[in-house]
């Protein structure tokens, strides 16, 4: 995948992570393309907003895809690598591509992906990477009960 190309689609999930900070939630967010490049769906961590705990960022821009015959040929563009819950639903489904912003705050389950087949695009966004560490920095339980800990 074009890098170039992969920072501009990082761009729709970091705007989905930063108003899920400005809404008190925890800033992740992602966004599913079309094999074509078309937006299918974006959302971002609602777990504190809606008090659901499955409702991660990836999970969002998903549910904001509809229901497809078929995912193959779709990339899911997220700021945080993904969680083994949002990764269980990237091979459920047949997702072929992750772009991932970062994952030097958590290193989620991409090399499951990898090992299965799904490409895995690893940006090392400094923009993603500053989001994160402050929030962790400044919110850790709510980090820690996102994360599972």
């Amino acid at each position: 995948m074009d890098r170039t190309e992969a920072h501009r689609w990082l761009g729709t999930a970091l705007a989905e992570a930063r108003a899920g900070l400005a809404e008190g939630g925890i800033p992740i967010g992602a966004a599913l393309y079309g094999a074509d490049g078309t937006p299918l769906g974006r959302g971002r961590n609602r777990r504190v907003q809606d008090g659901d705990p499955s409702l991660h960022a990836e999970t969002a821009a998903f549910r904001a895809a509809g229901r497809r015959r078929s995912y193959r040929g779709t990339t899911m563009v997220t700021t945080l690598s993904p969680c083994w819950y949002c990764s269980g639903l990237v091979r459920q489904f047949g997702i072929s591509r992750v772009v991932i912003g970062e994952a030097v705050t958590f290193h989620g389950g991409h090399d499951w992906l990898a090992e299965h087949g799904v490409e895995i695009v690893l940006l090392d966004d400094p923009d993603c990477v500053e989001l994160m560490r402050d929030f962790i920095k400044h919110h850790p339980d709510l980090w820690n009960e996102d994360i599972g800990e």
